[in-house]
């Protein structure tokens, strides 16, 4: 679950306005470079609303890695997923169901908000790292998950990491 809380931090660029979330199948910290911008990794996006425009949260971003969807290769940098927009500061229940290296499902709410498949490194959207770090076409089937803030201020609450049934 998470909220955002109170107001941005003076300067905070305007894109970082309610932005936060949880990169996952992330390279490890010792794999990255000092000036790296971000890990190579799946992000599911949190967004929060401005209390008049719709902006949809758990979006998926995805720096130095391509997802499939519908049975096409996806490679823009970002996805926005077919969920609600959260104006004020109530908590959101986000769930990941990662199934290592085939499917991942973006849950808000009990309902599942976006989906896809067969994660990888590939592509752009991720500058200064090393590029031993970065195979690409390699399958994403583990790693890190870091929990993530731009400017605003999140609180974060249940963190939760449950095994599913039937293994991977």
């Amino acid at each position: 679950e998470y909220r955002f809380v109170g107001e941005q931090v003076a300067g905070g660029p305007g894109w970082a306005f309610k932005n936060s979330g949880v990169m996952f199948h992330s390279q490890s910290p010792s794999s990255m470079m000092r000036d790296q911008d971000f890990p190579i990794s799946l992000e599911a996006q949190f967004l929060g609303g401005n209390g008049a425009d719709e902006r949809p949260t758990a979006n998926l971003c995805t720096p130095g890695t391509h997802v499939v969807m519908d049975g096409a290769l996806v490679e823009r940098h970002c996805t926005n997923a077919h969920a609600p927009t959260y104006h004020g500061e109530e908590w959101v229940t986000v769930d990941l169901v990662v199934r290592a290296g085939a499917s991942v499902a973006h849950v808000i709410d009990g309902d599942t908000v976006l989906s896809y498949q067969r994660p990888v490194v590939g592509g752009g959207q991720v500058g200064g790292y090393d590029e031993t770090a970065k195979r690409d076409g390699e399958p994403l089937t583990g790693g890190y998950i870091a929990l993530q803030s731009e400017s605003h201020p999140i609180q974060f609450r249940q963190v939760l990491l449950r095994p599913l049934a039937g293994g991977r």
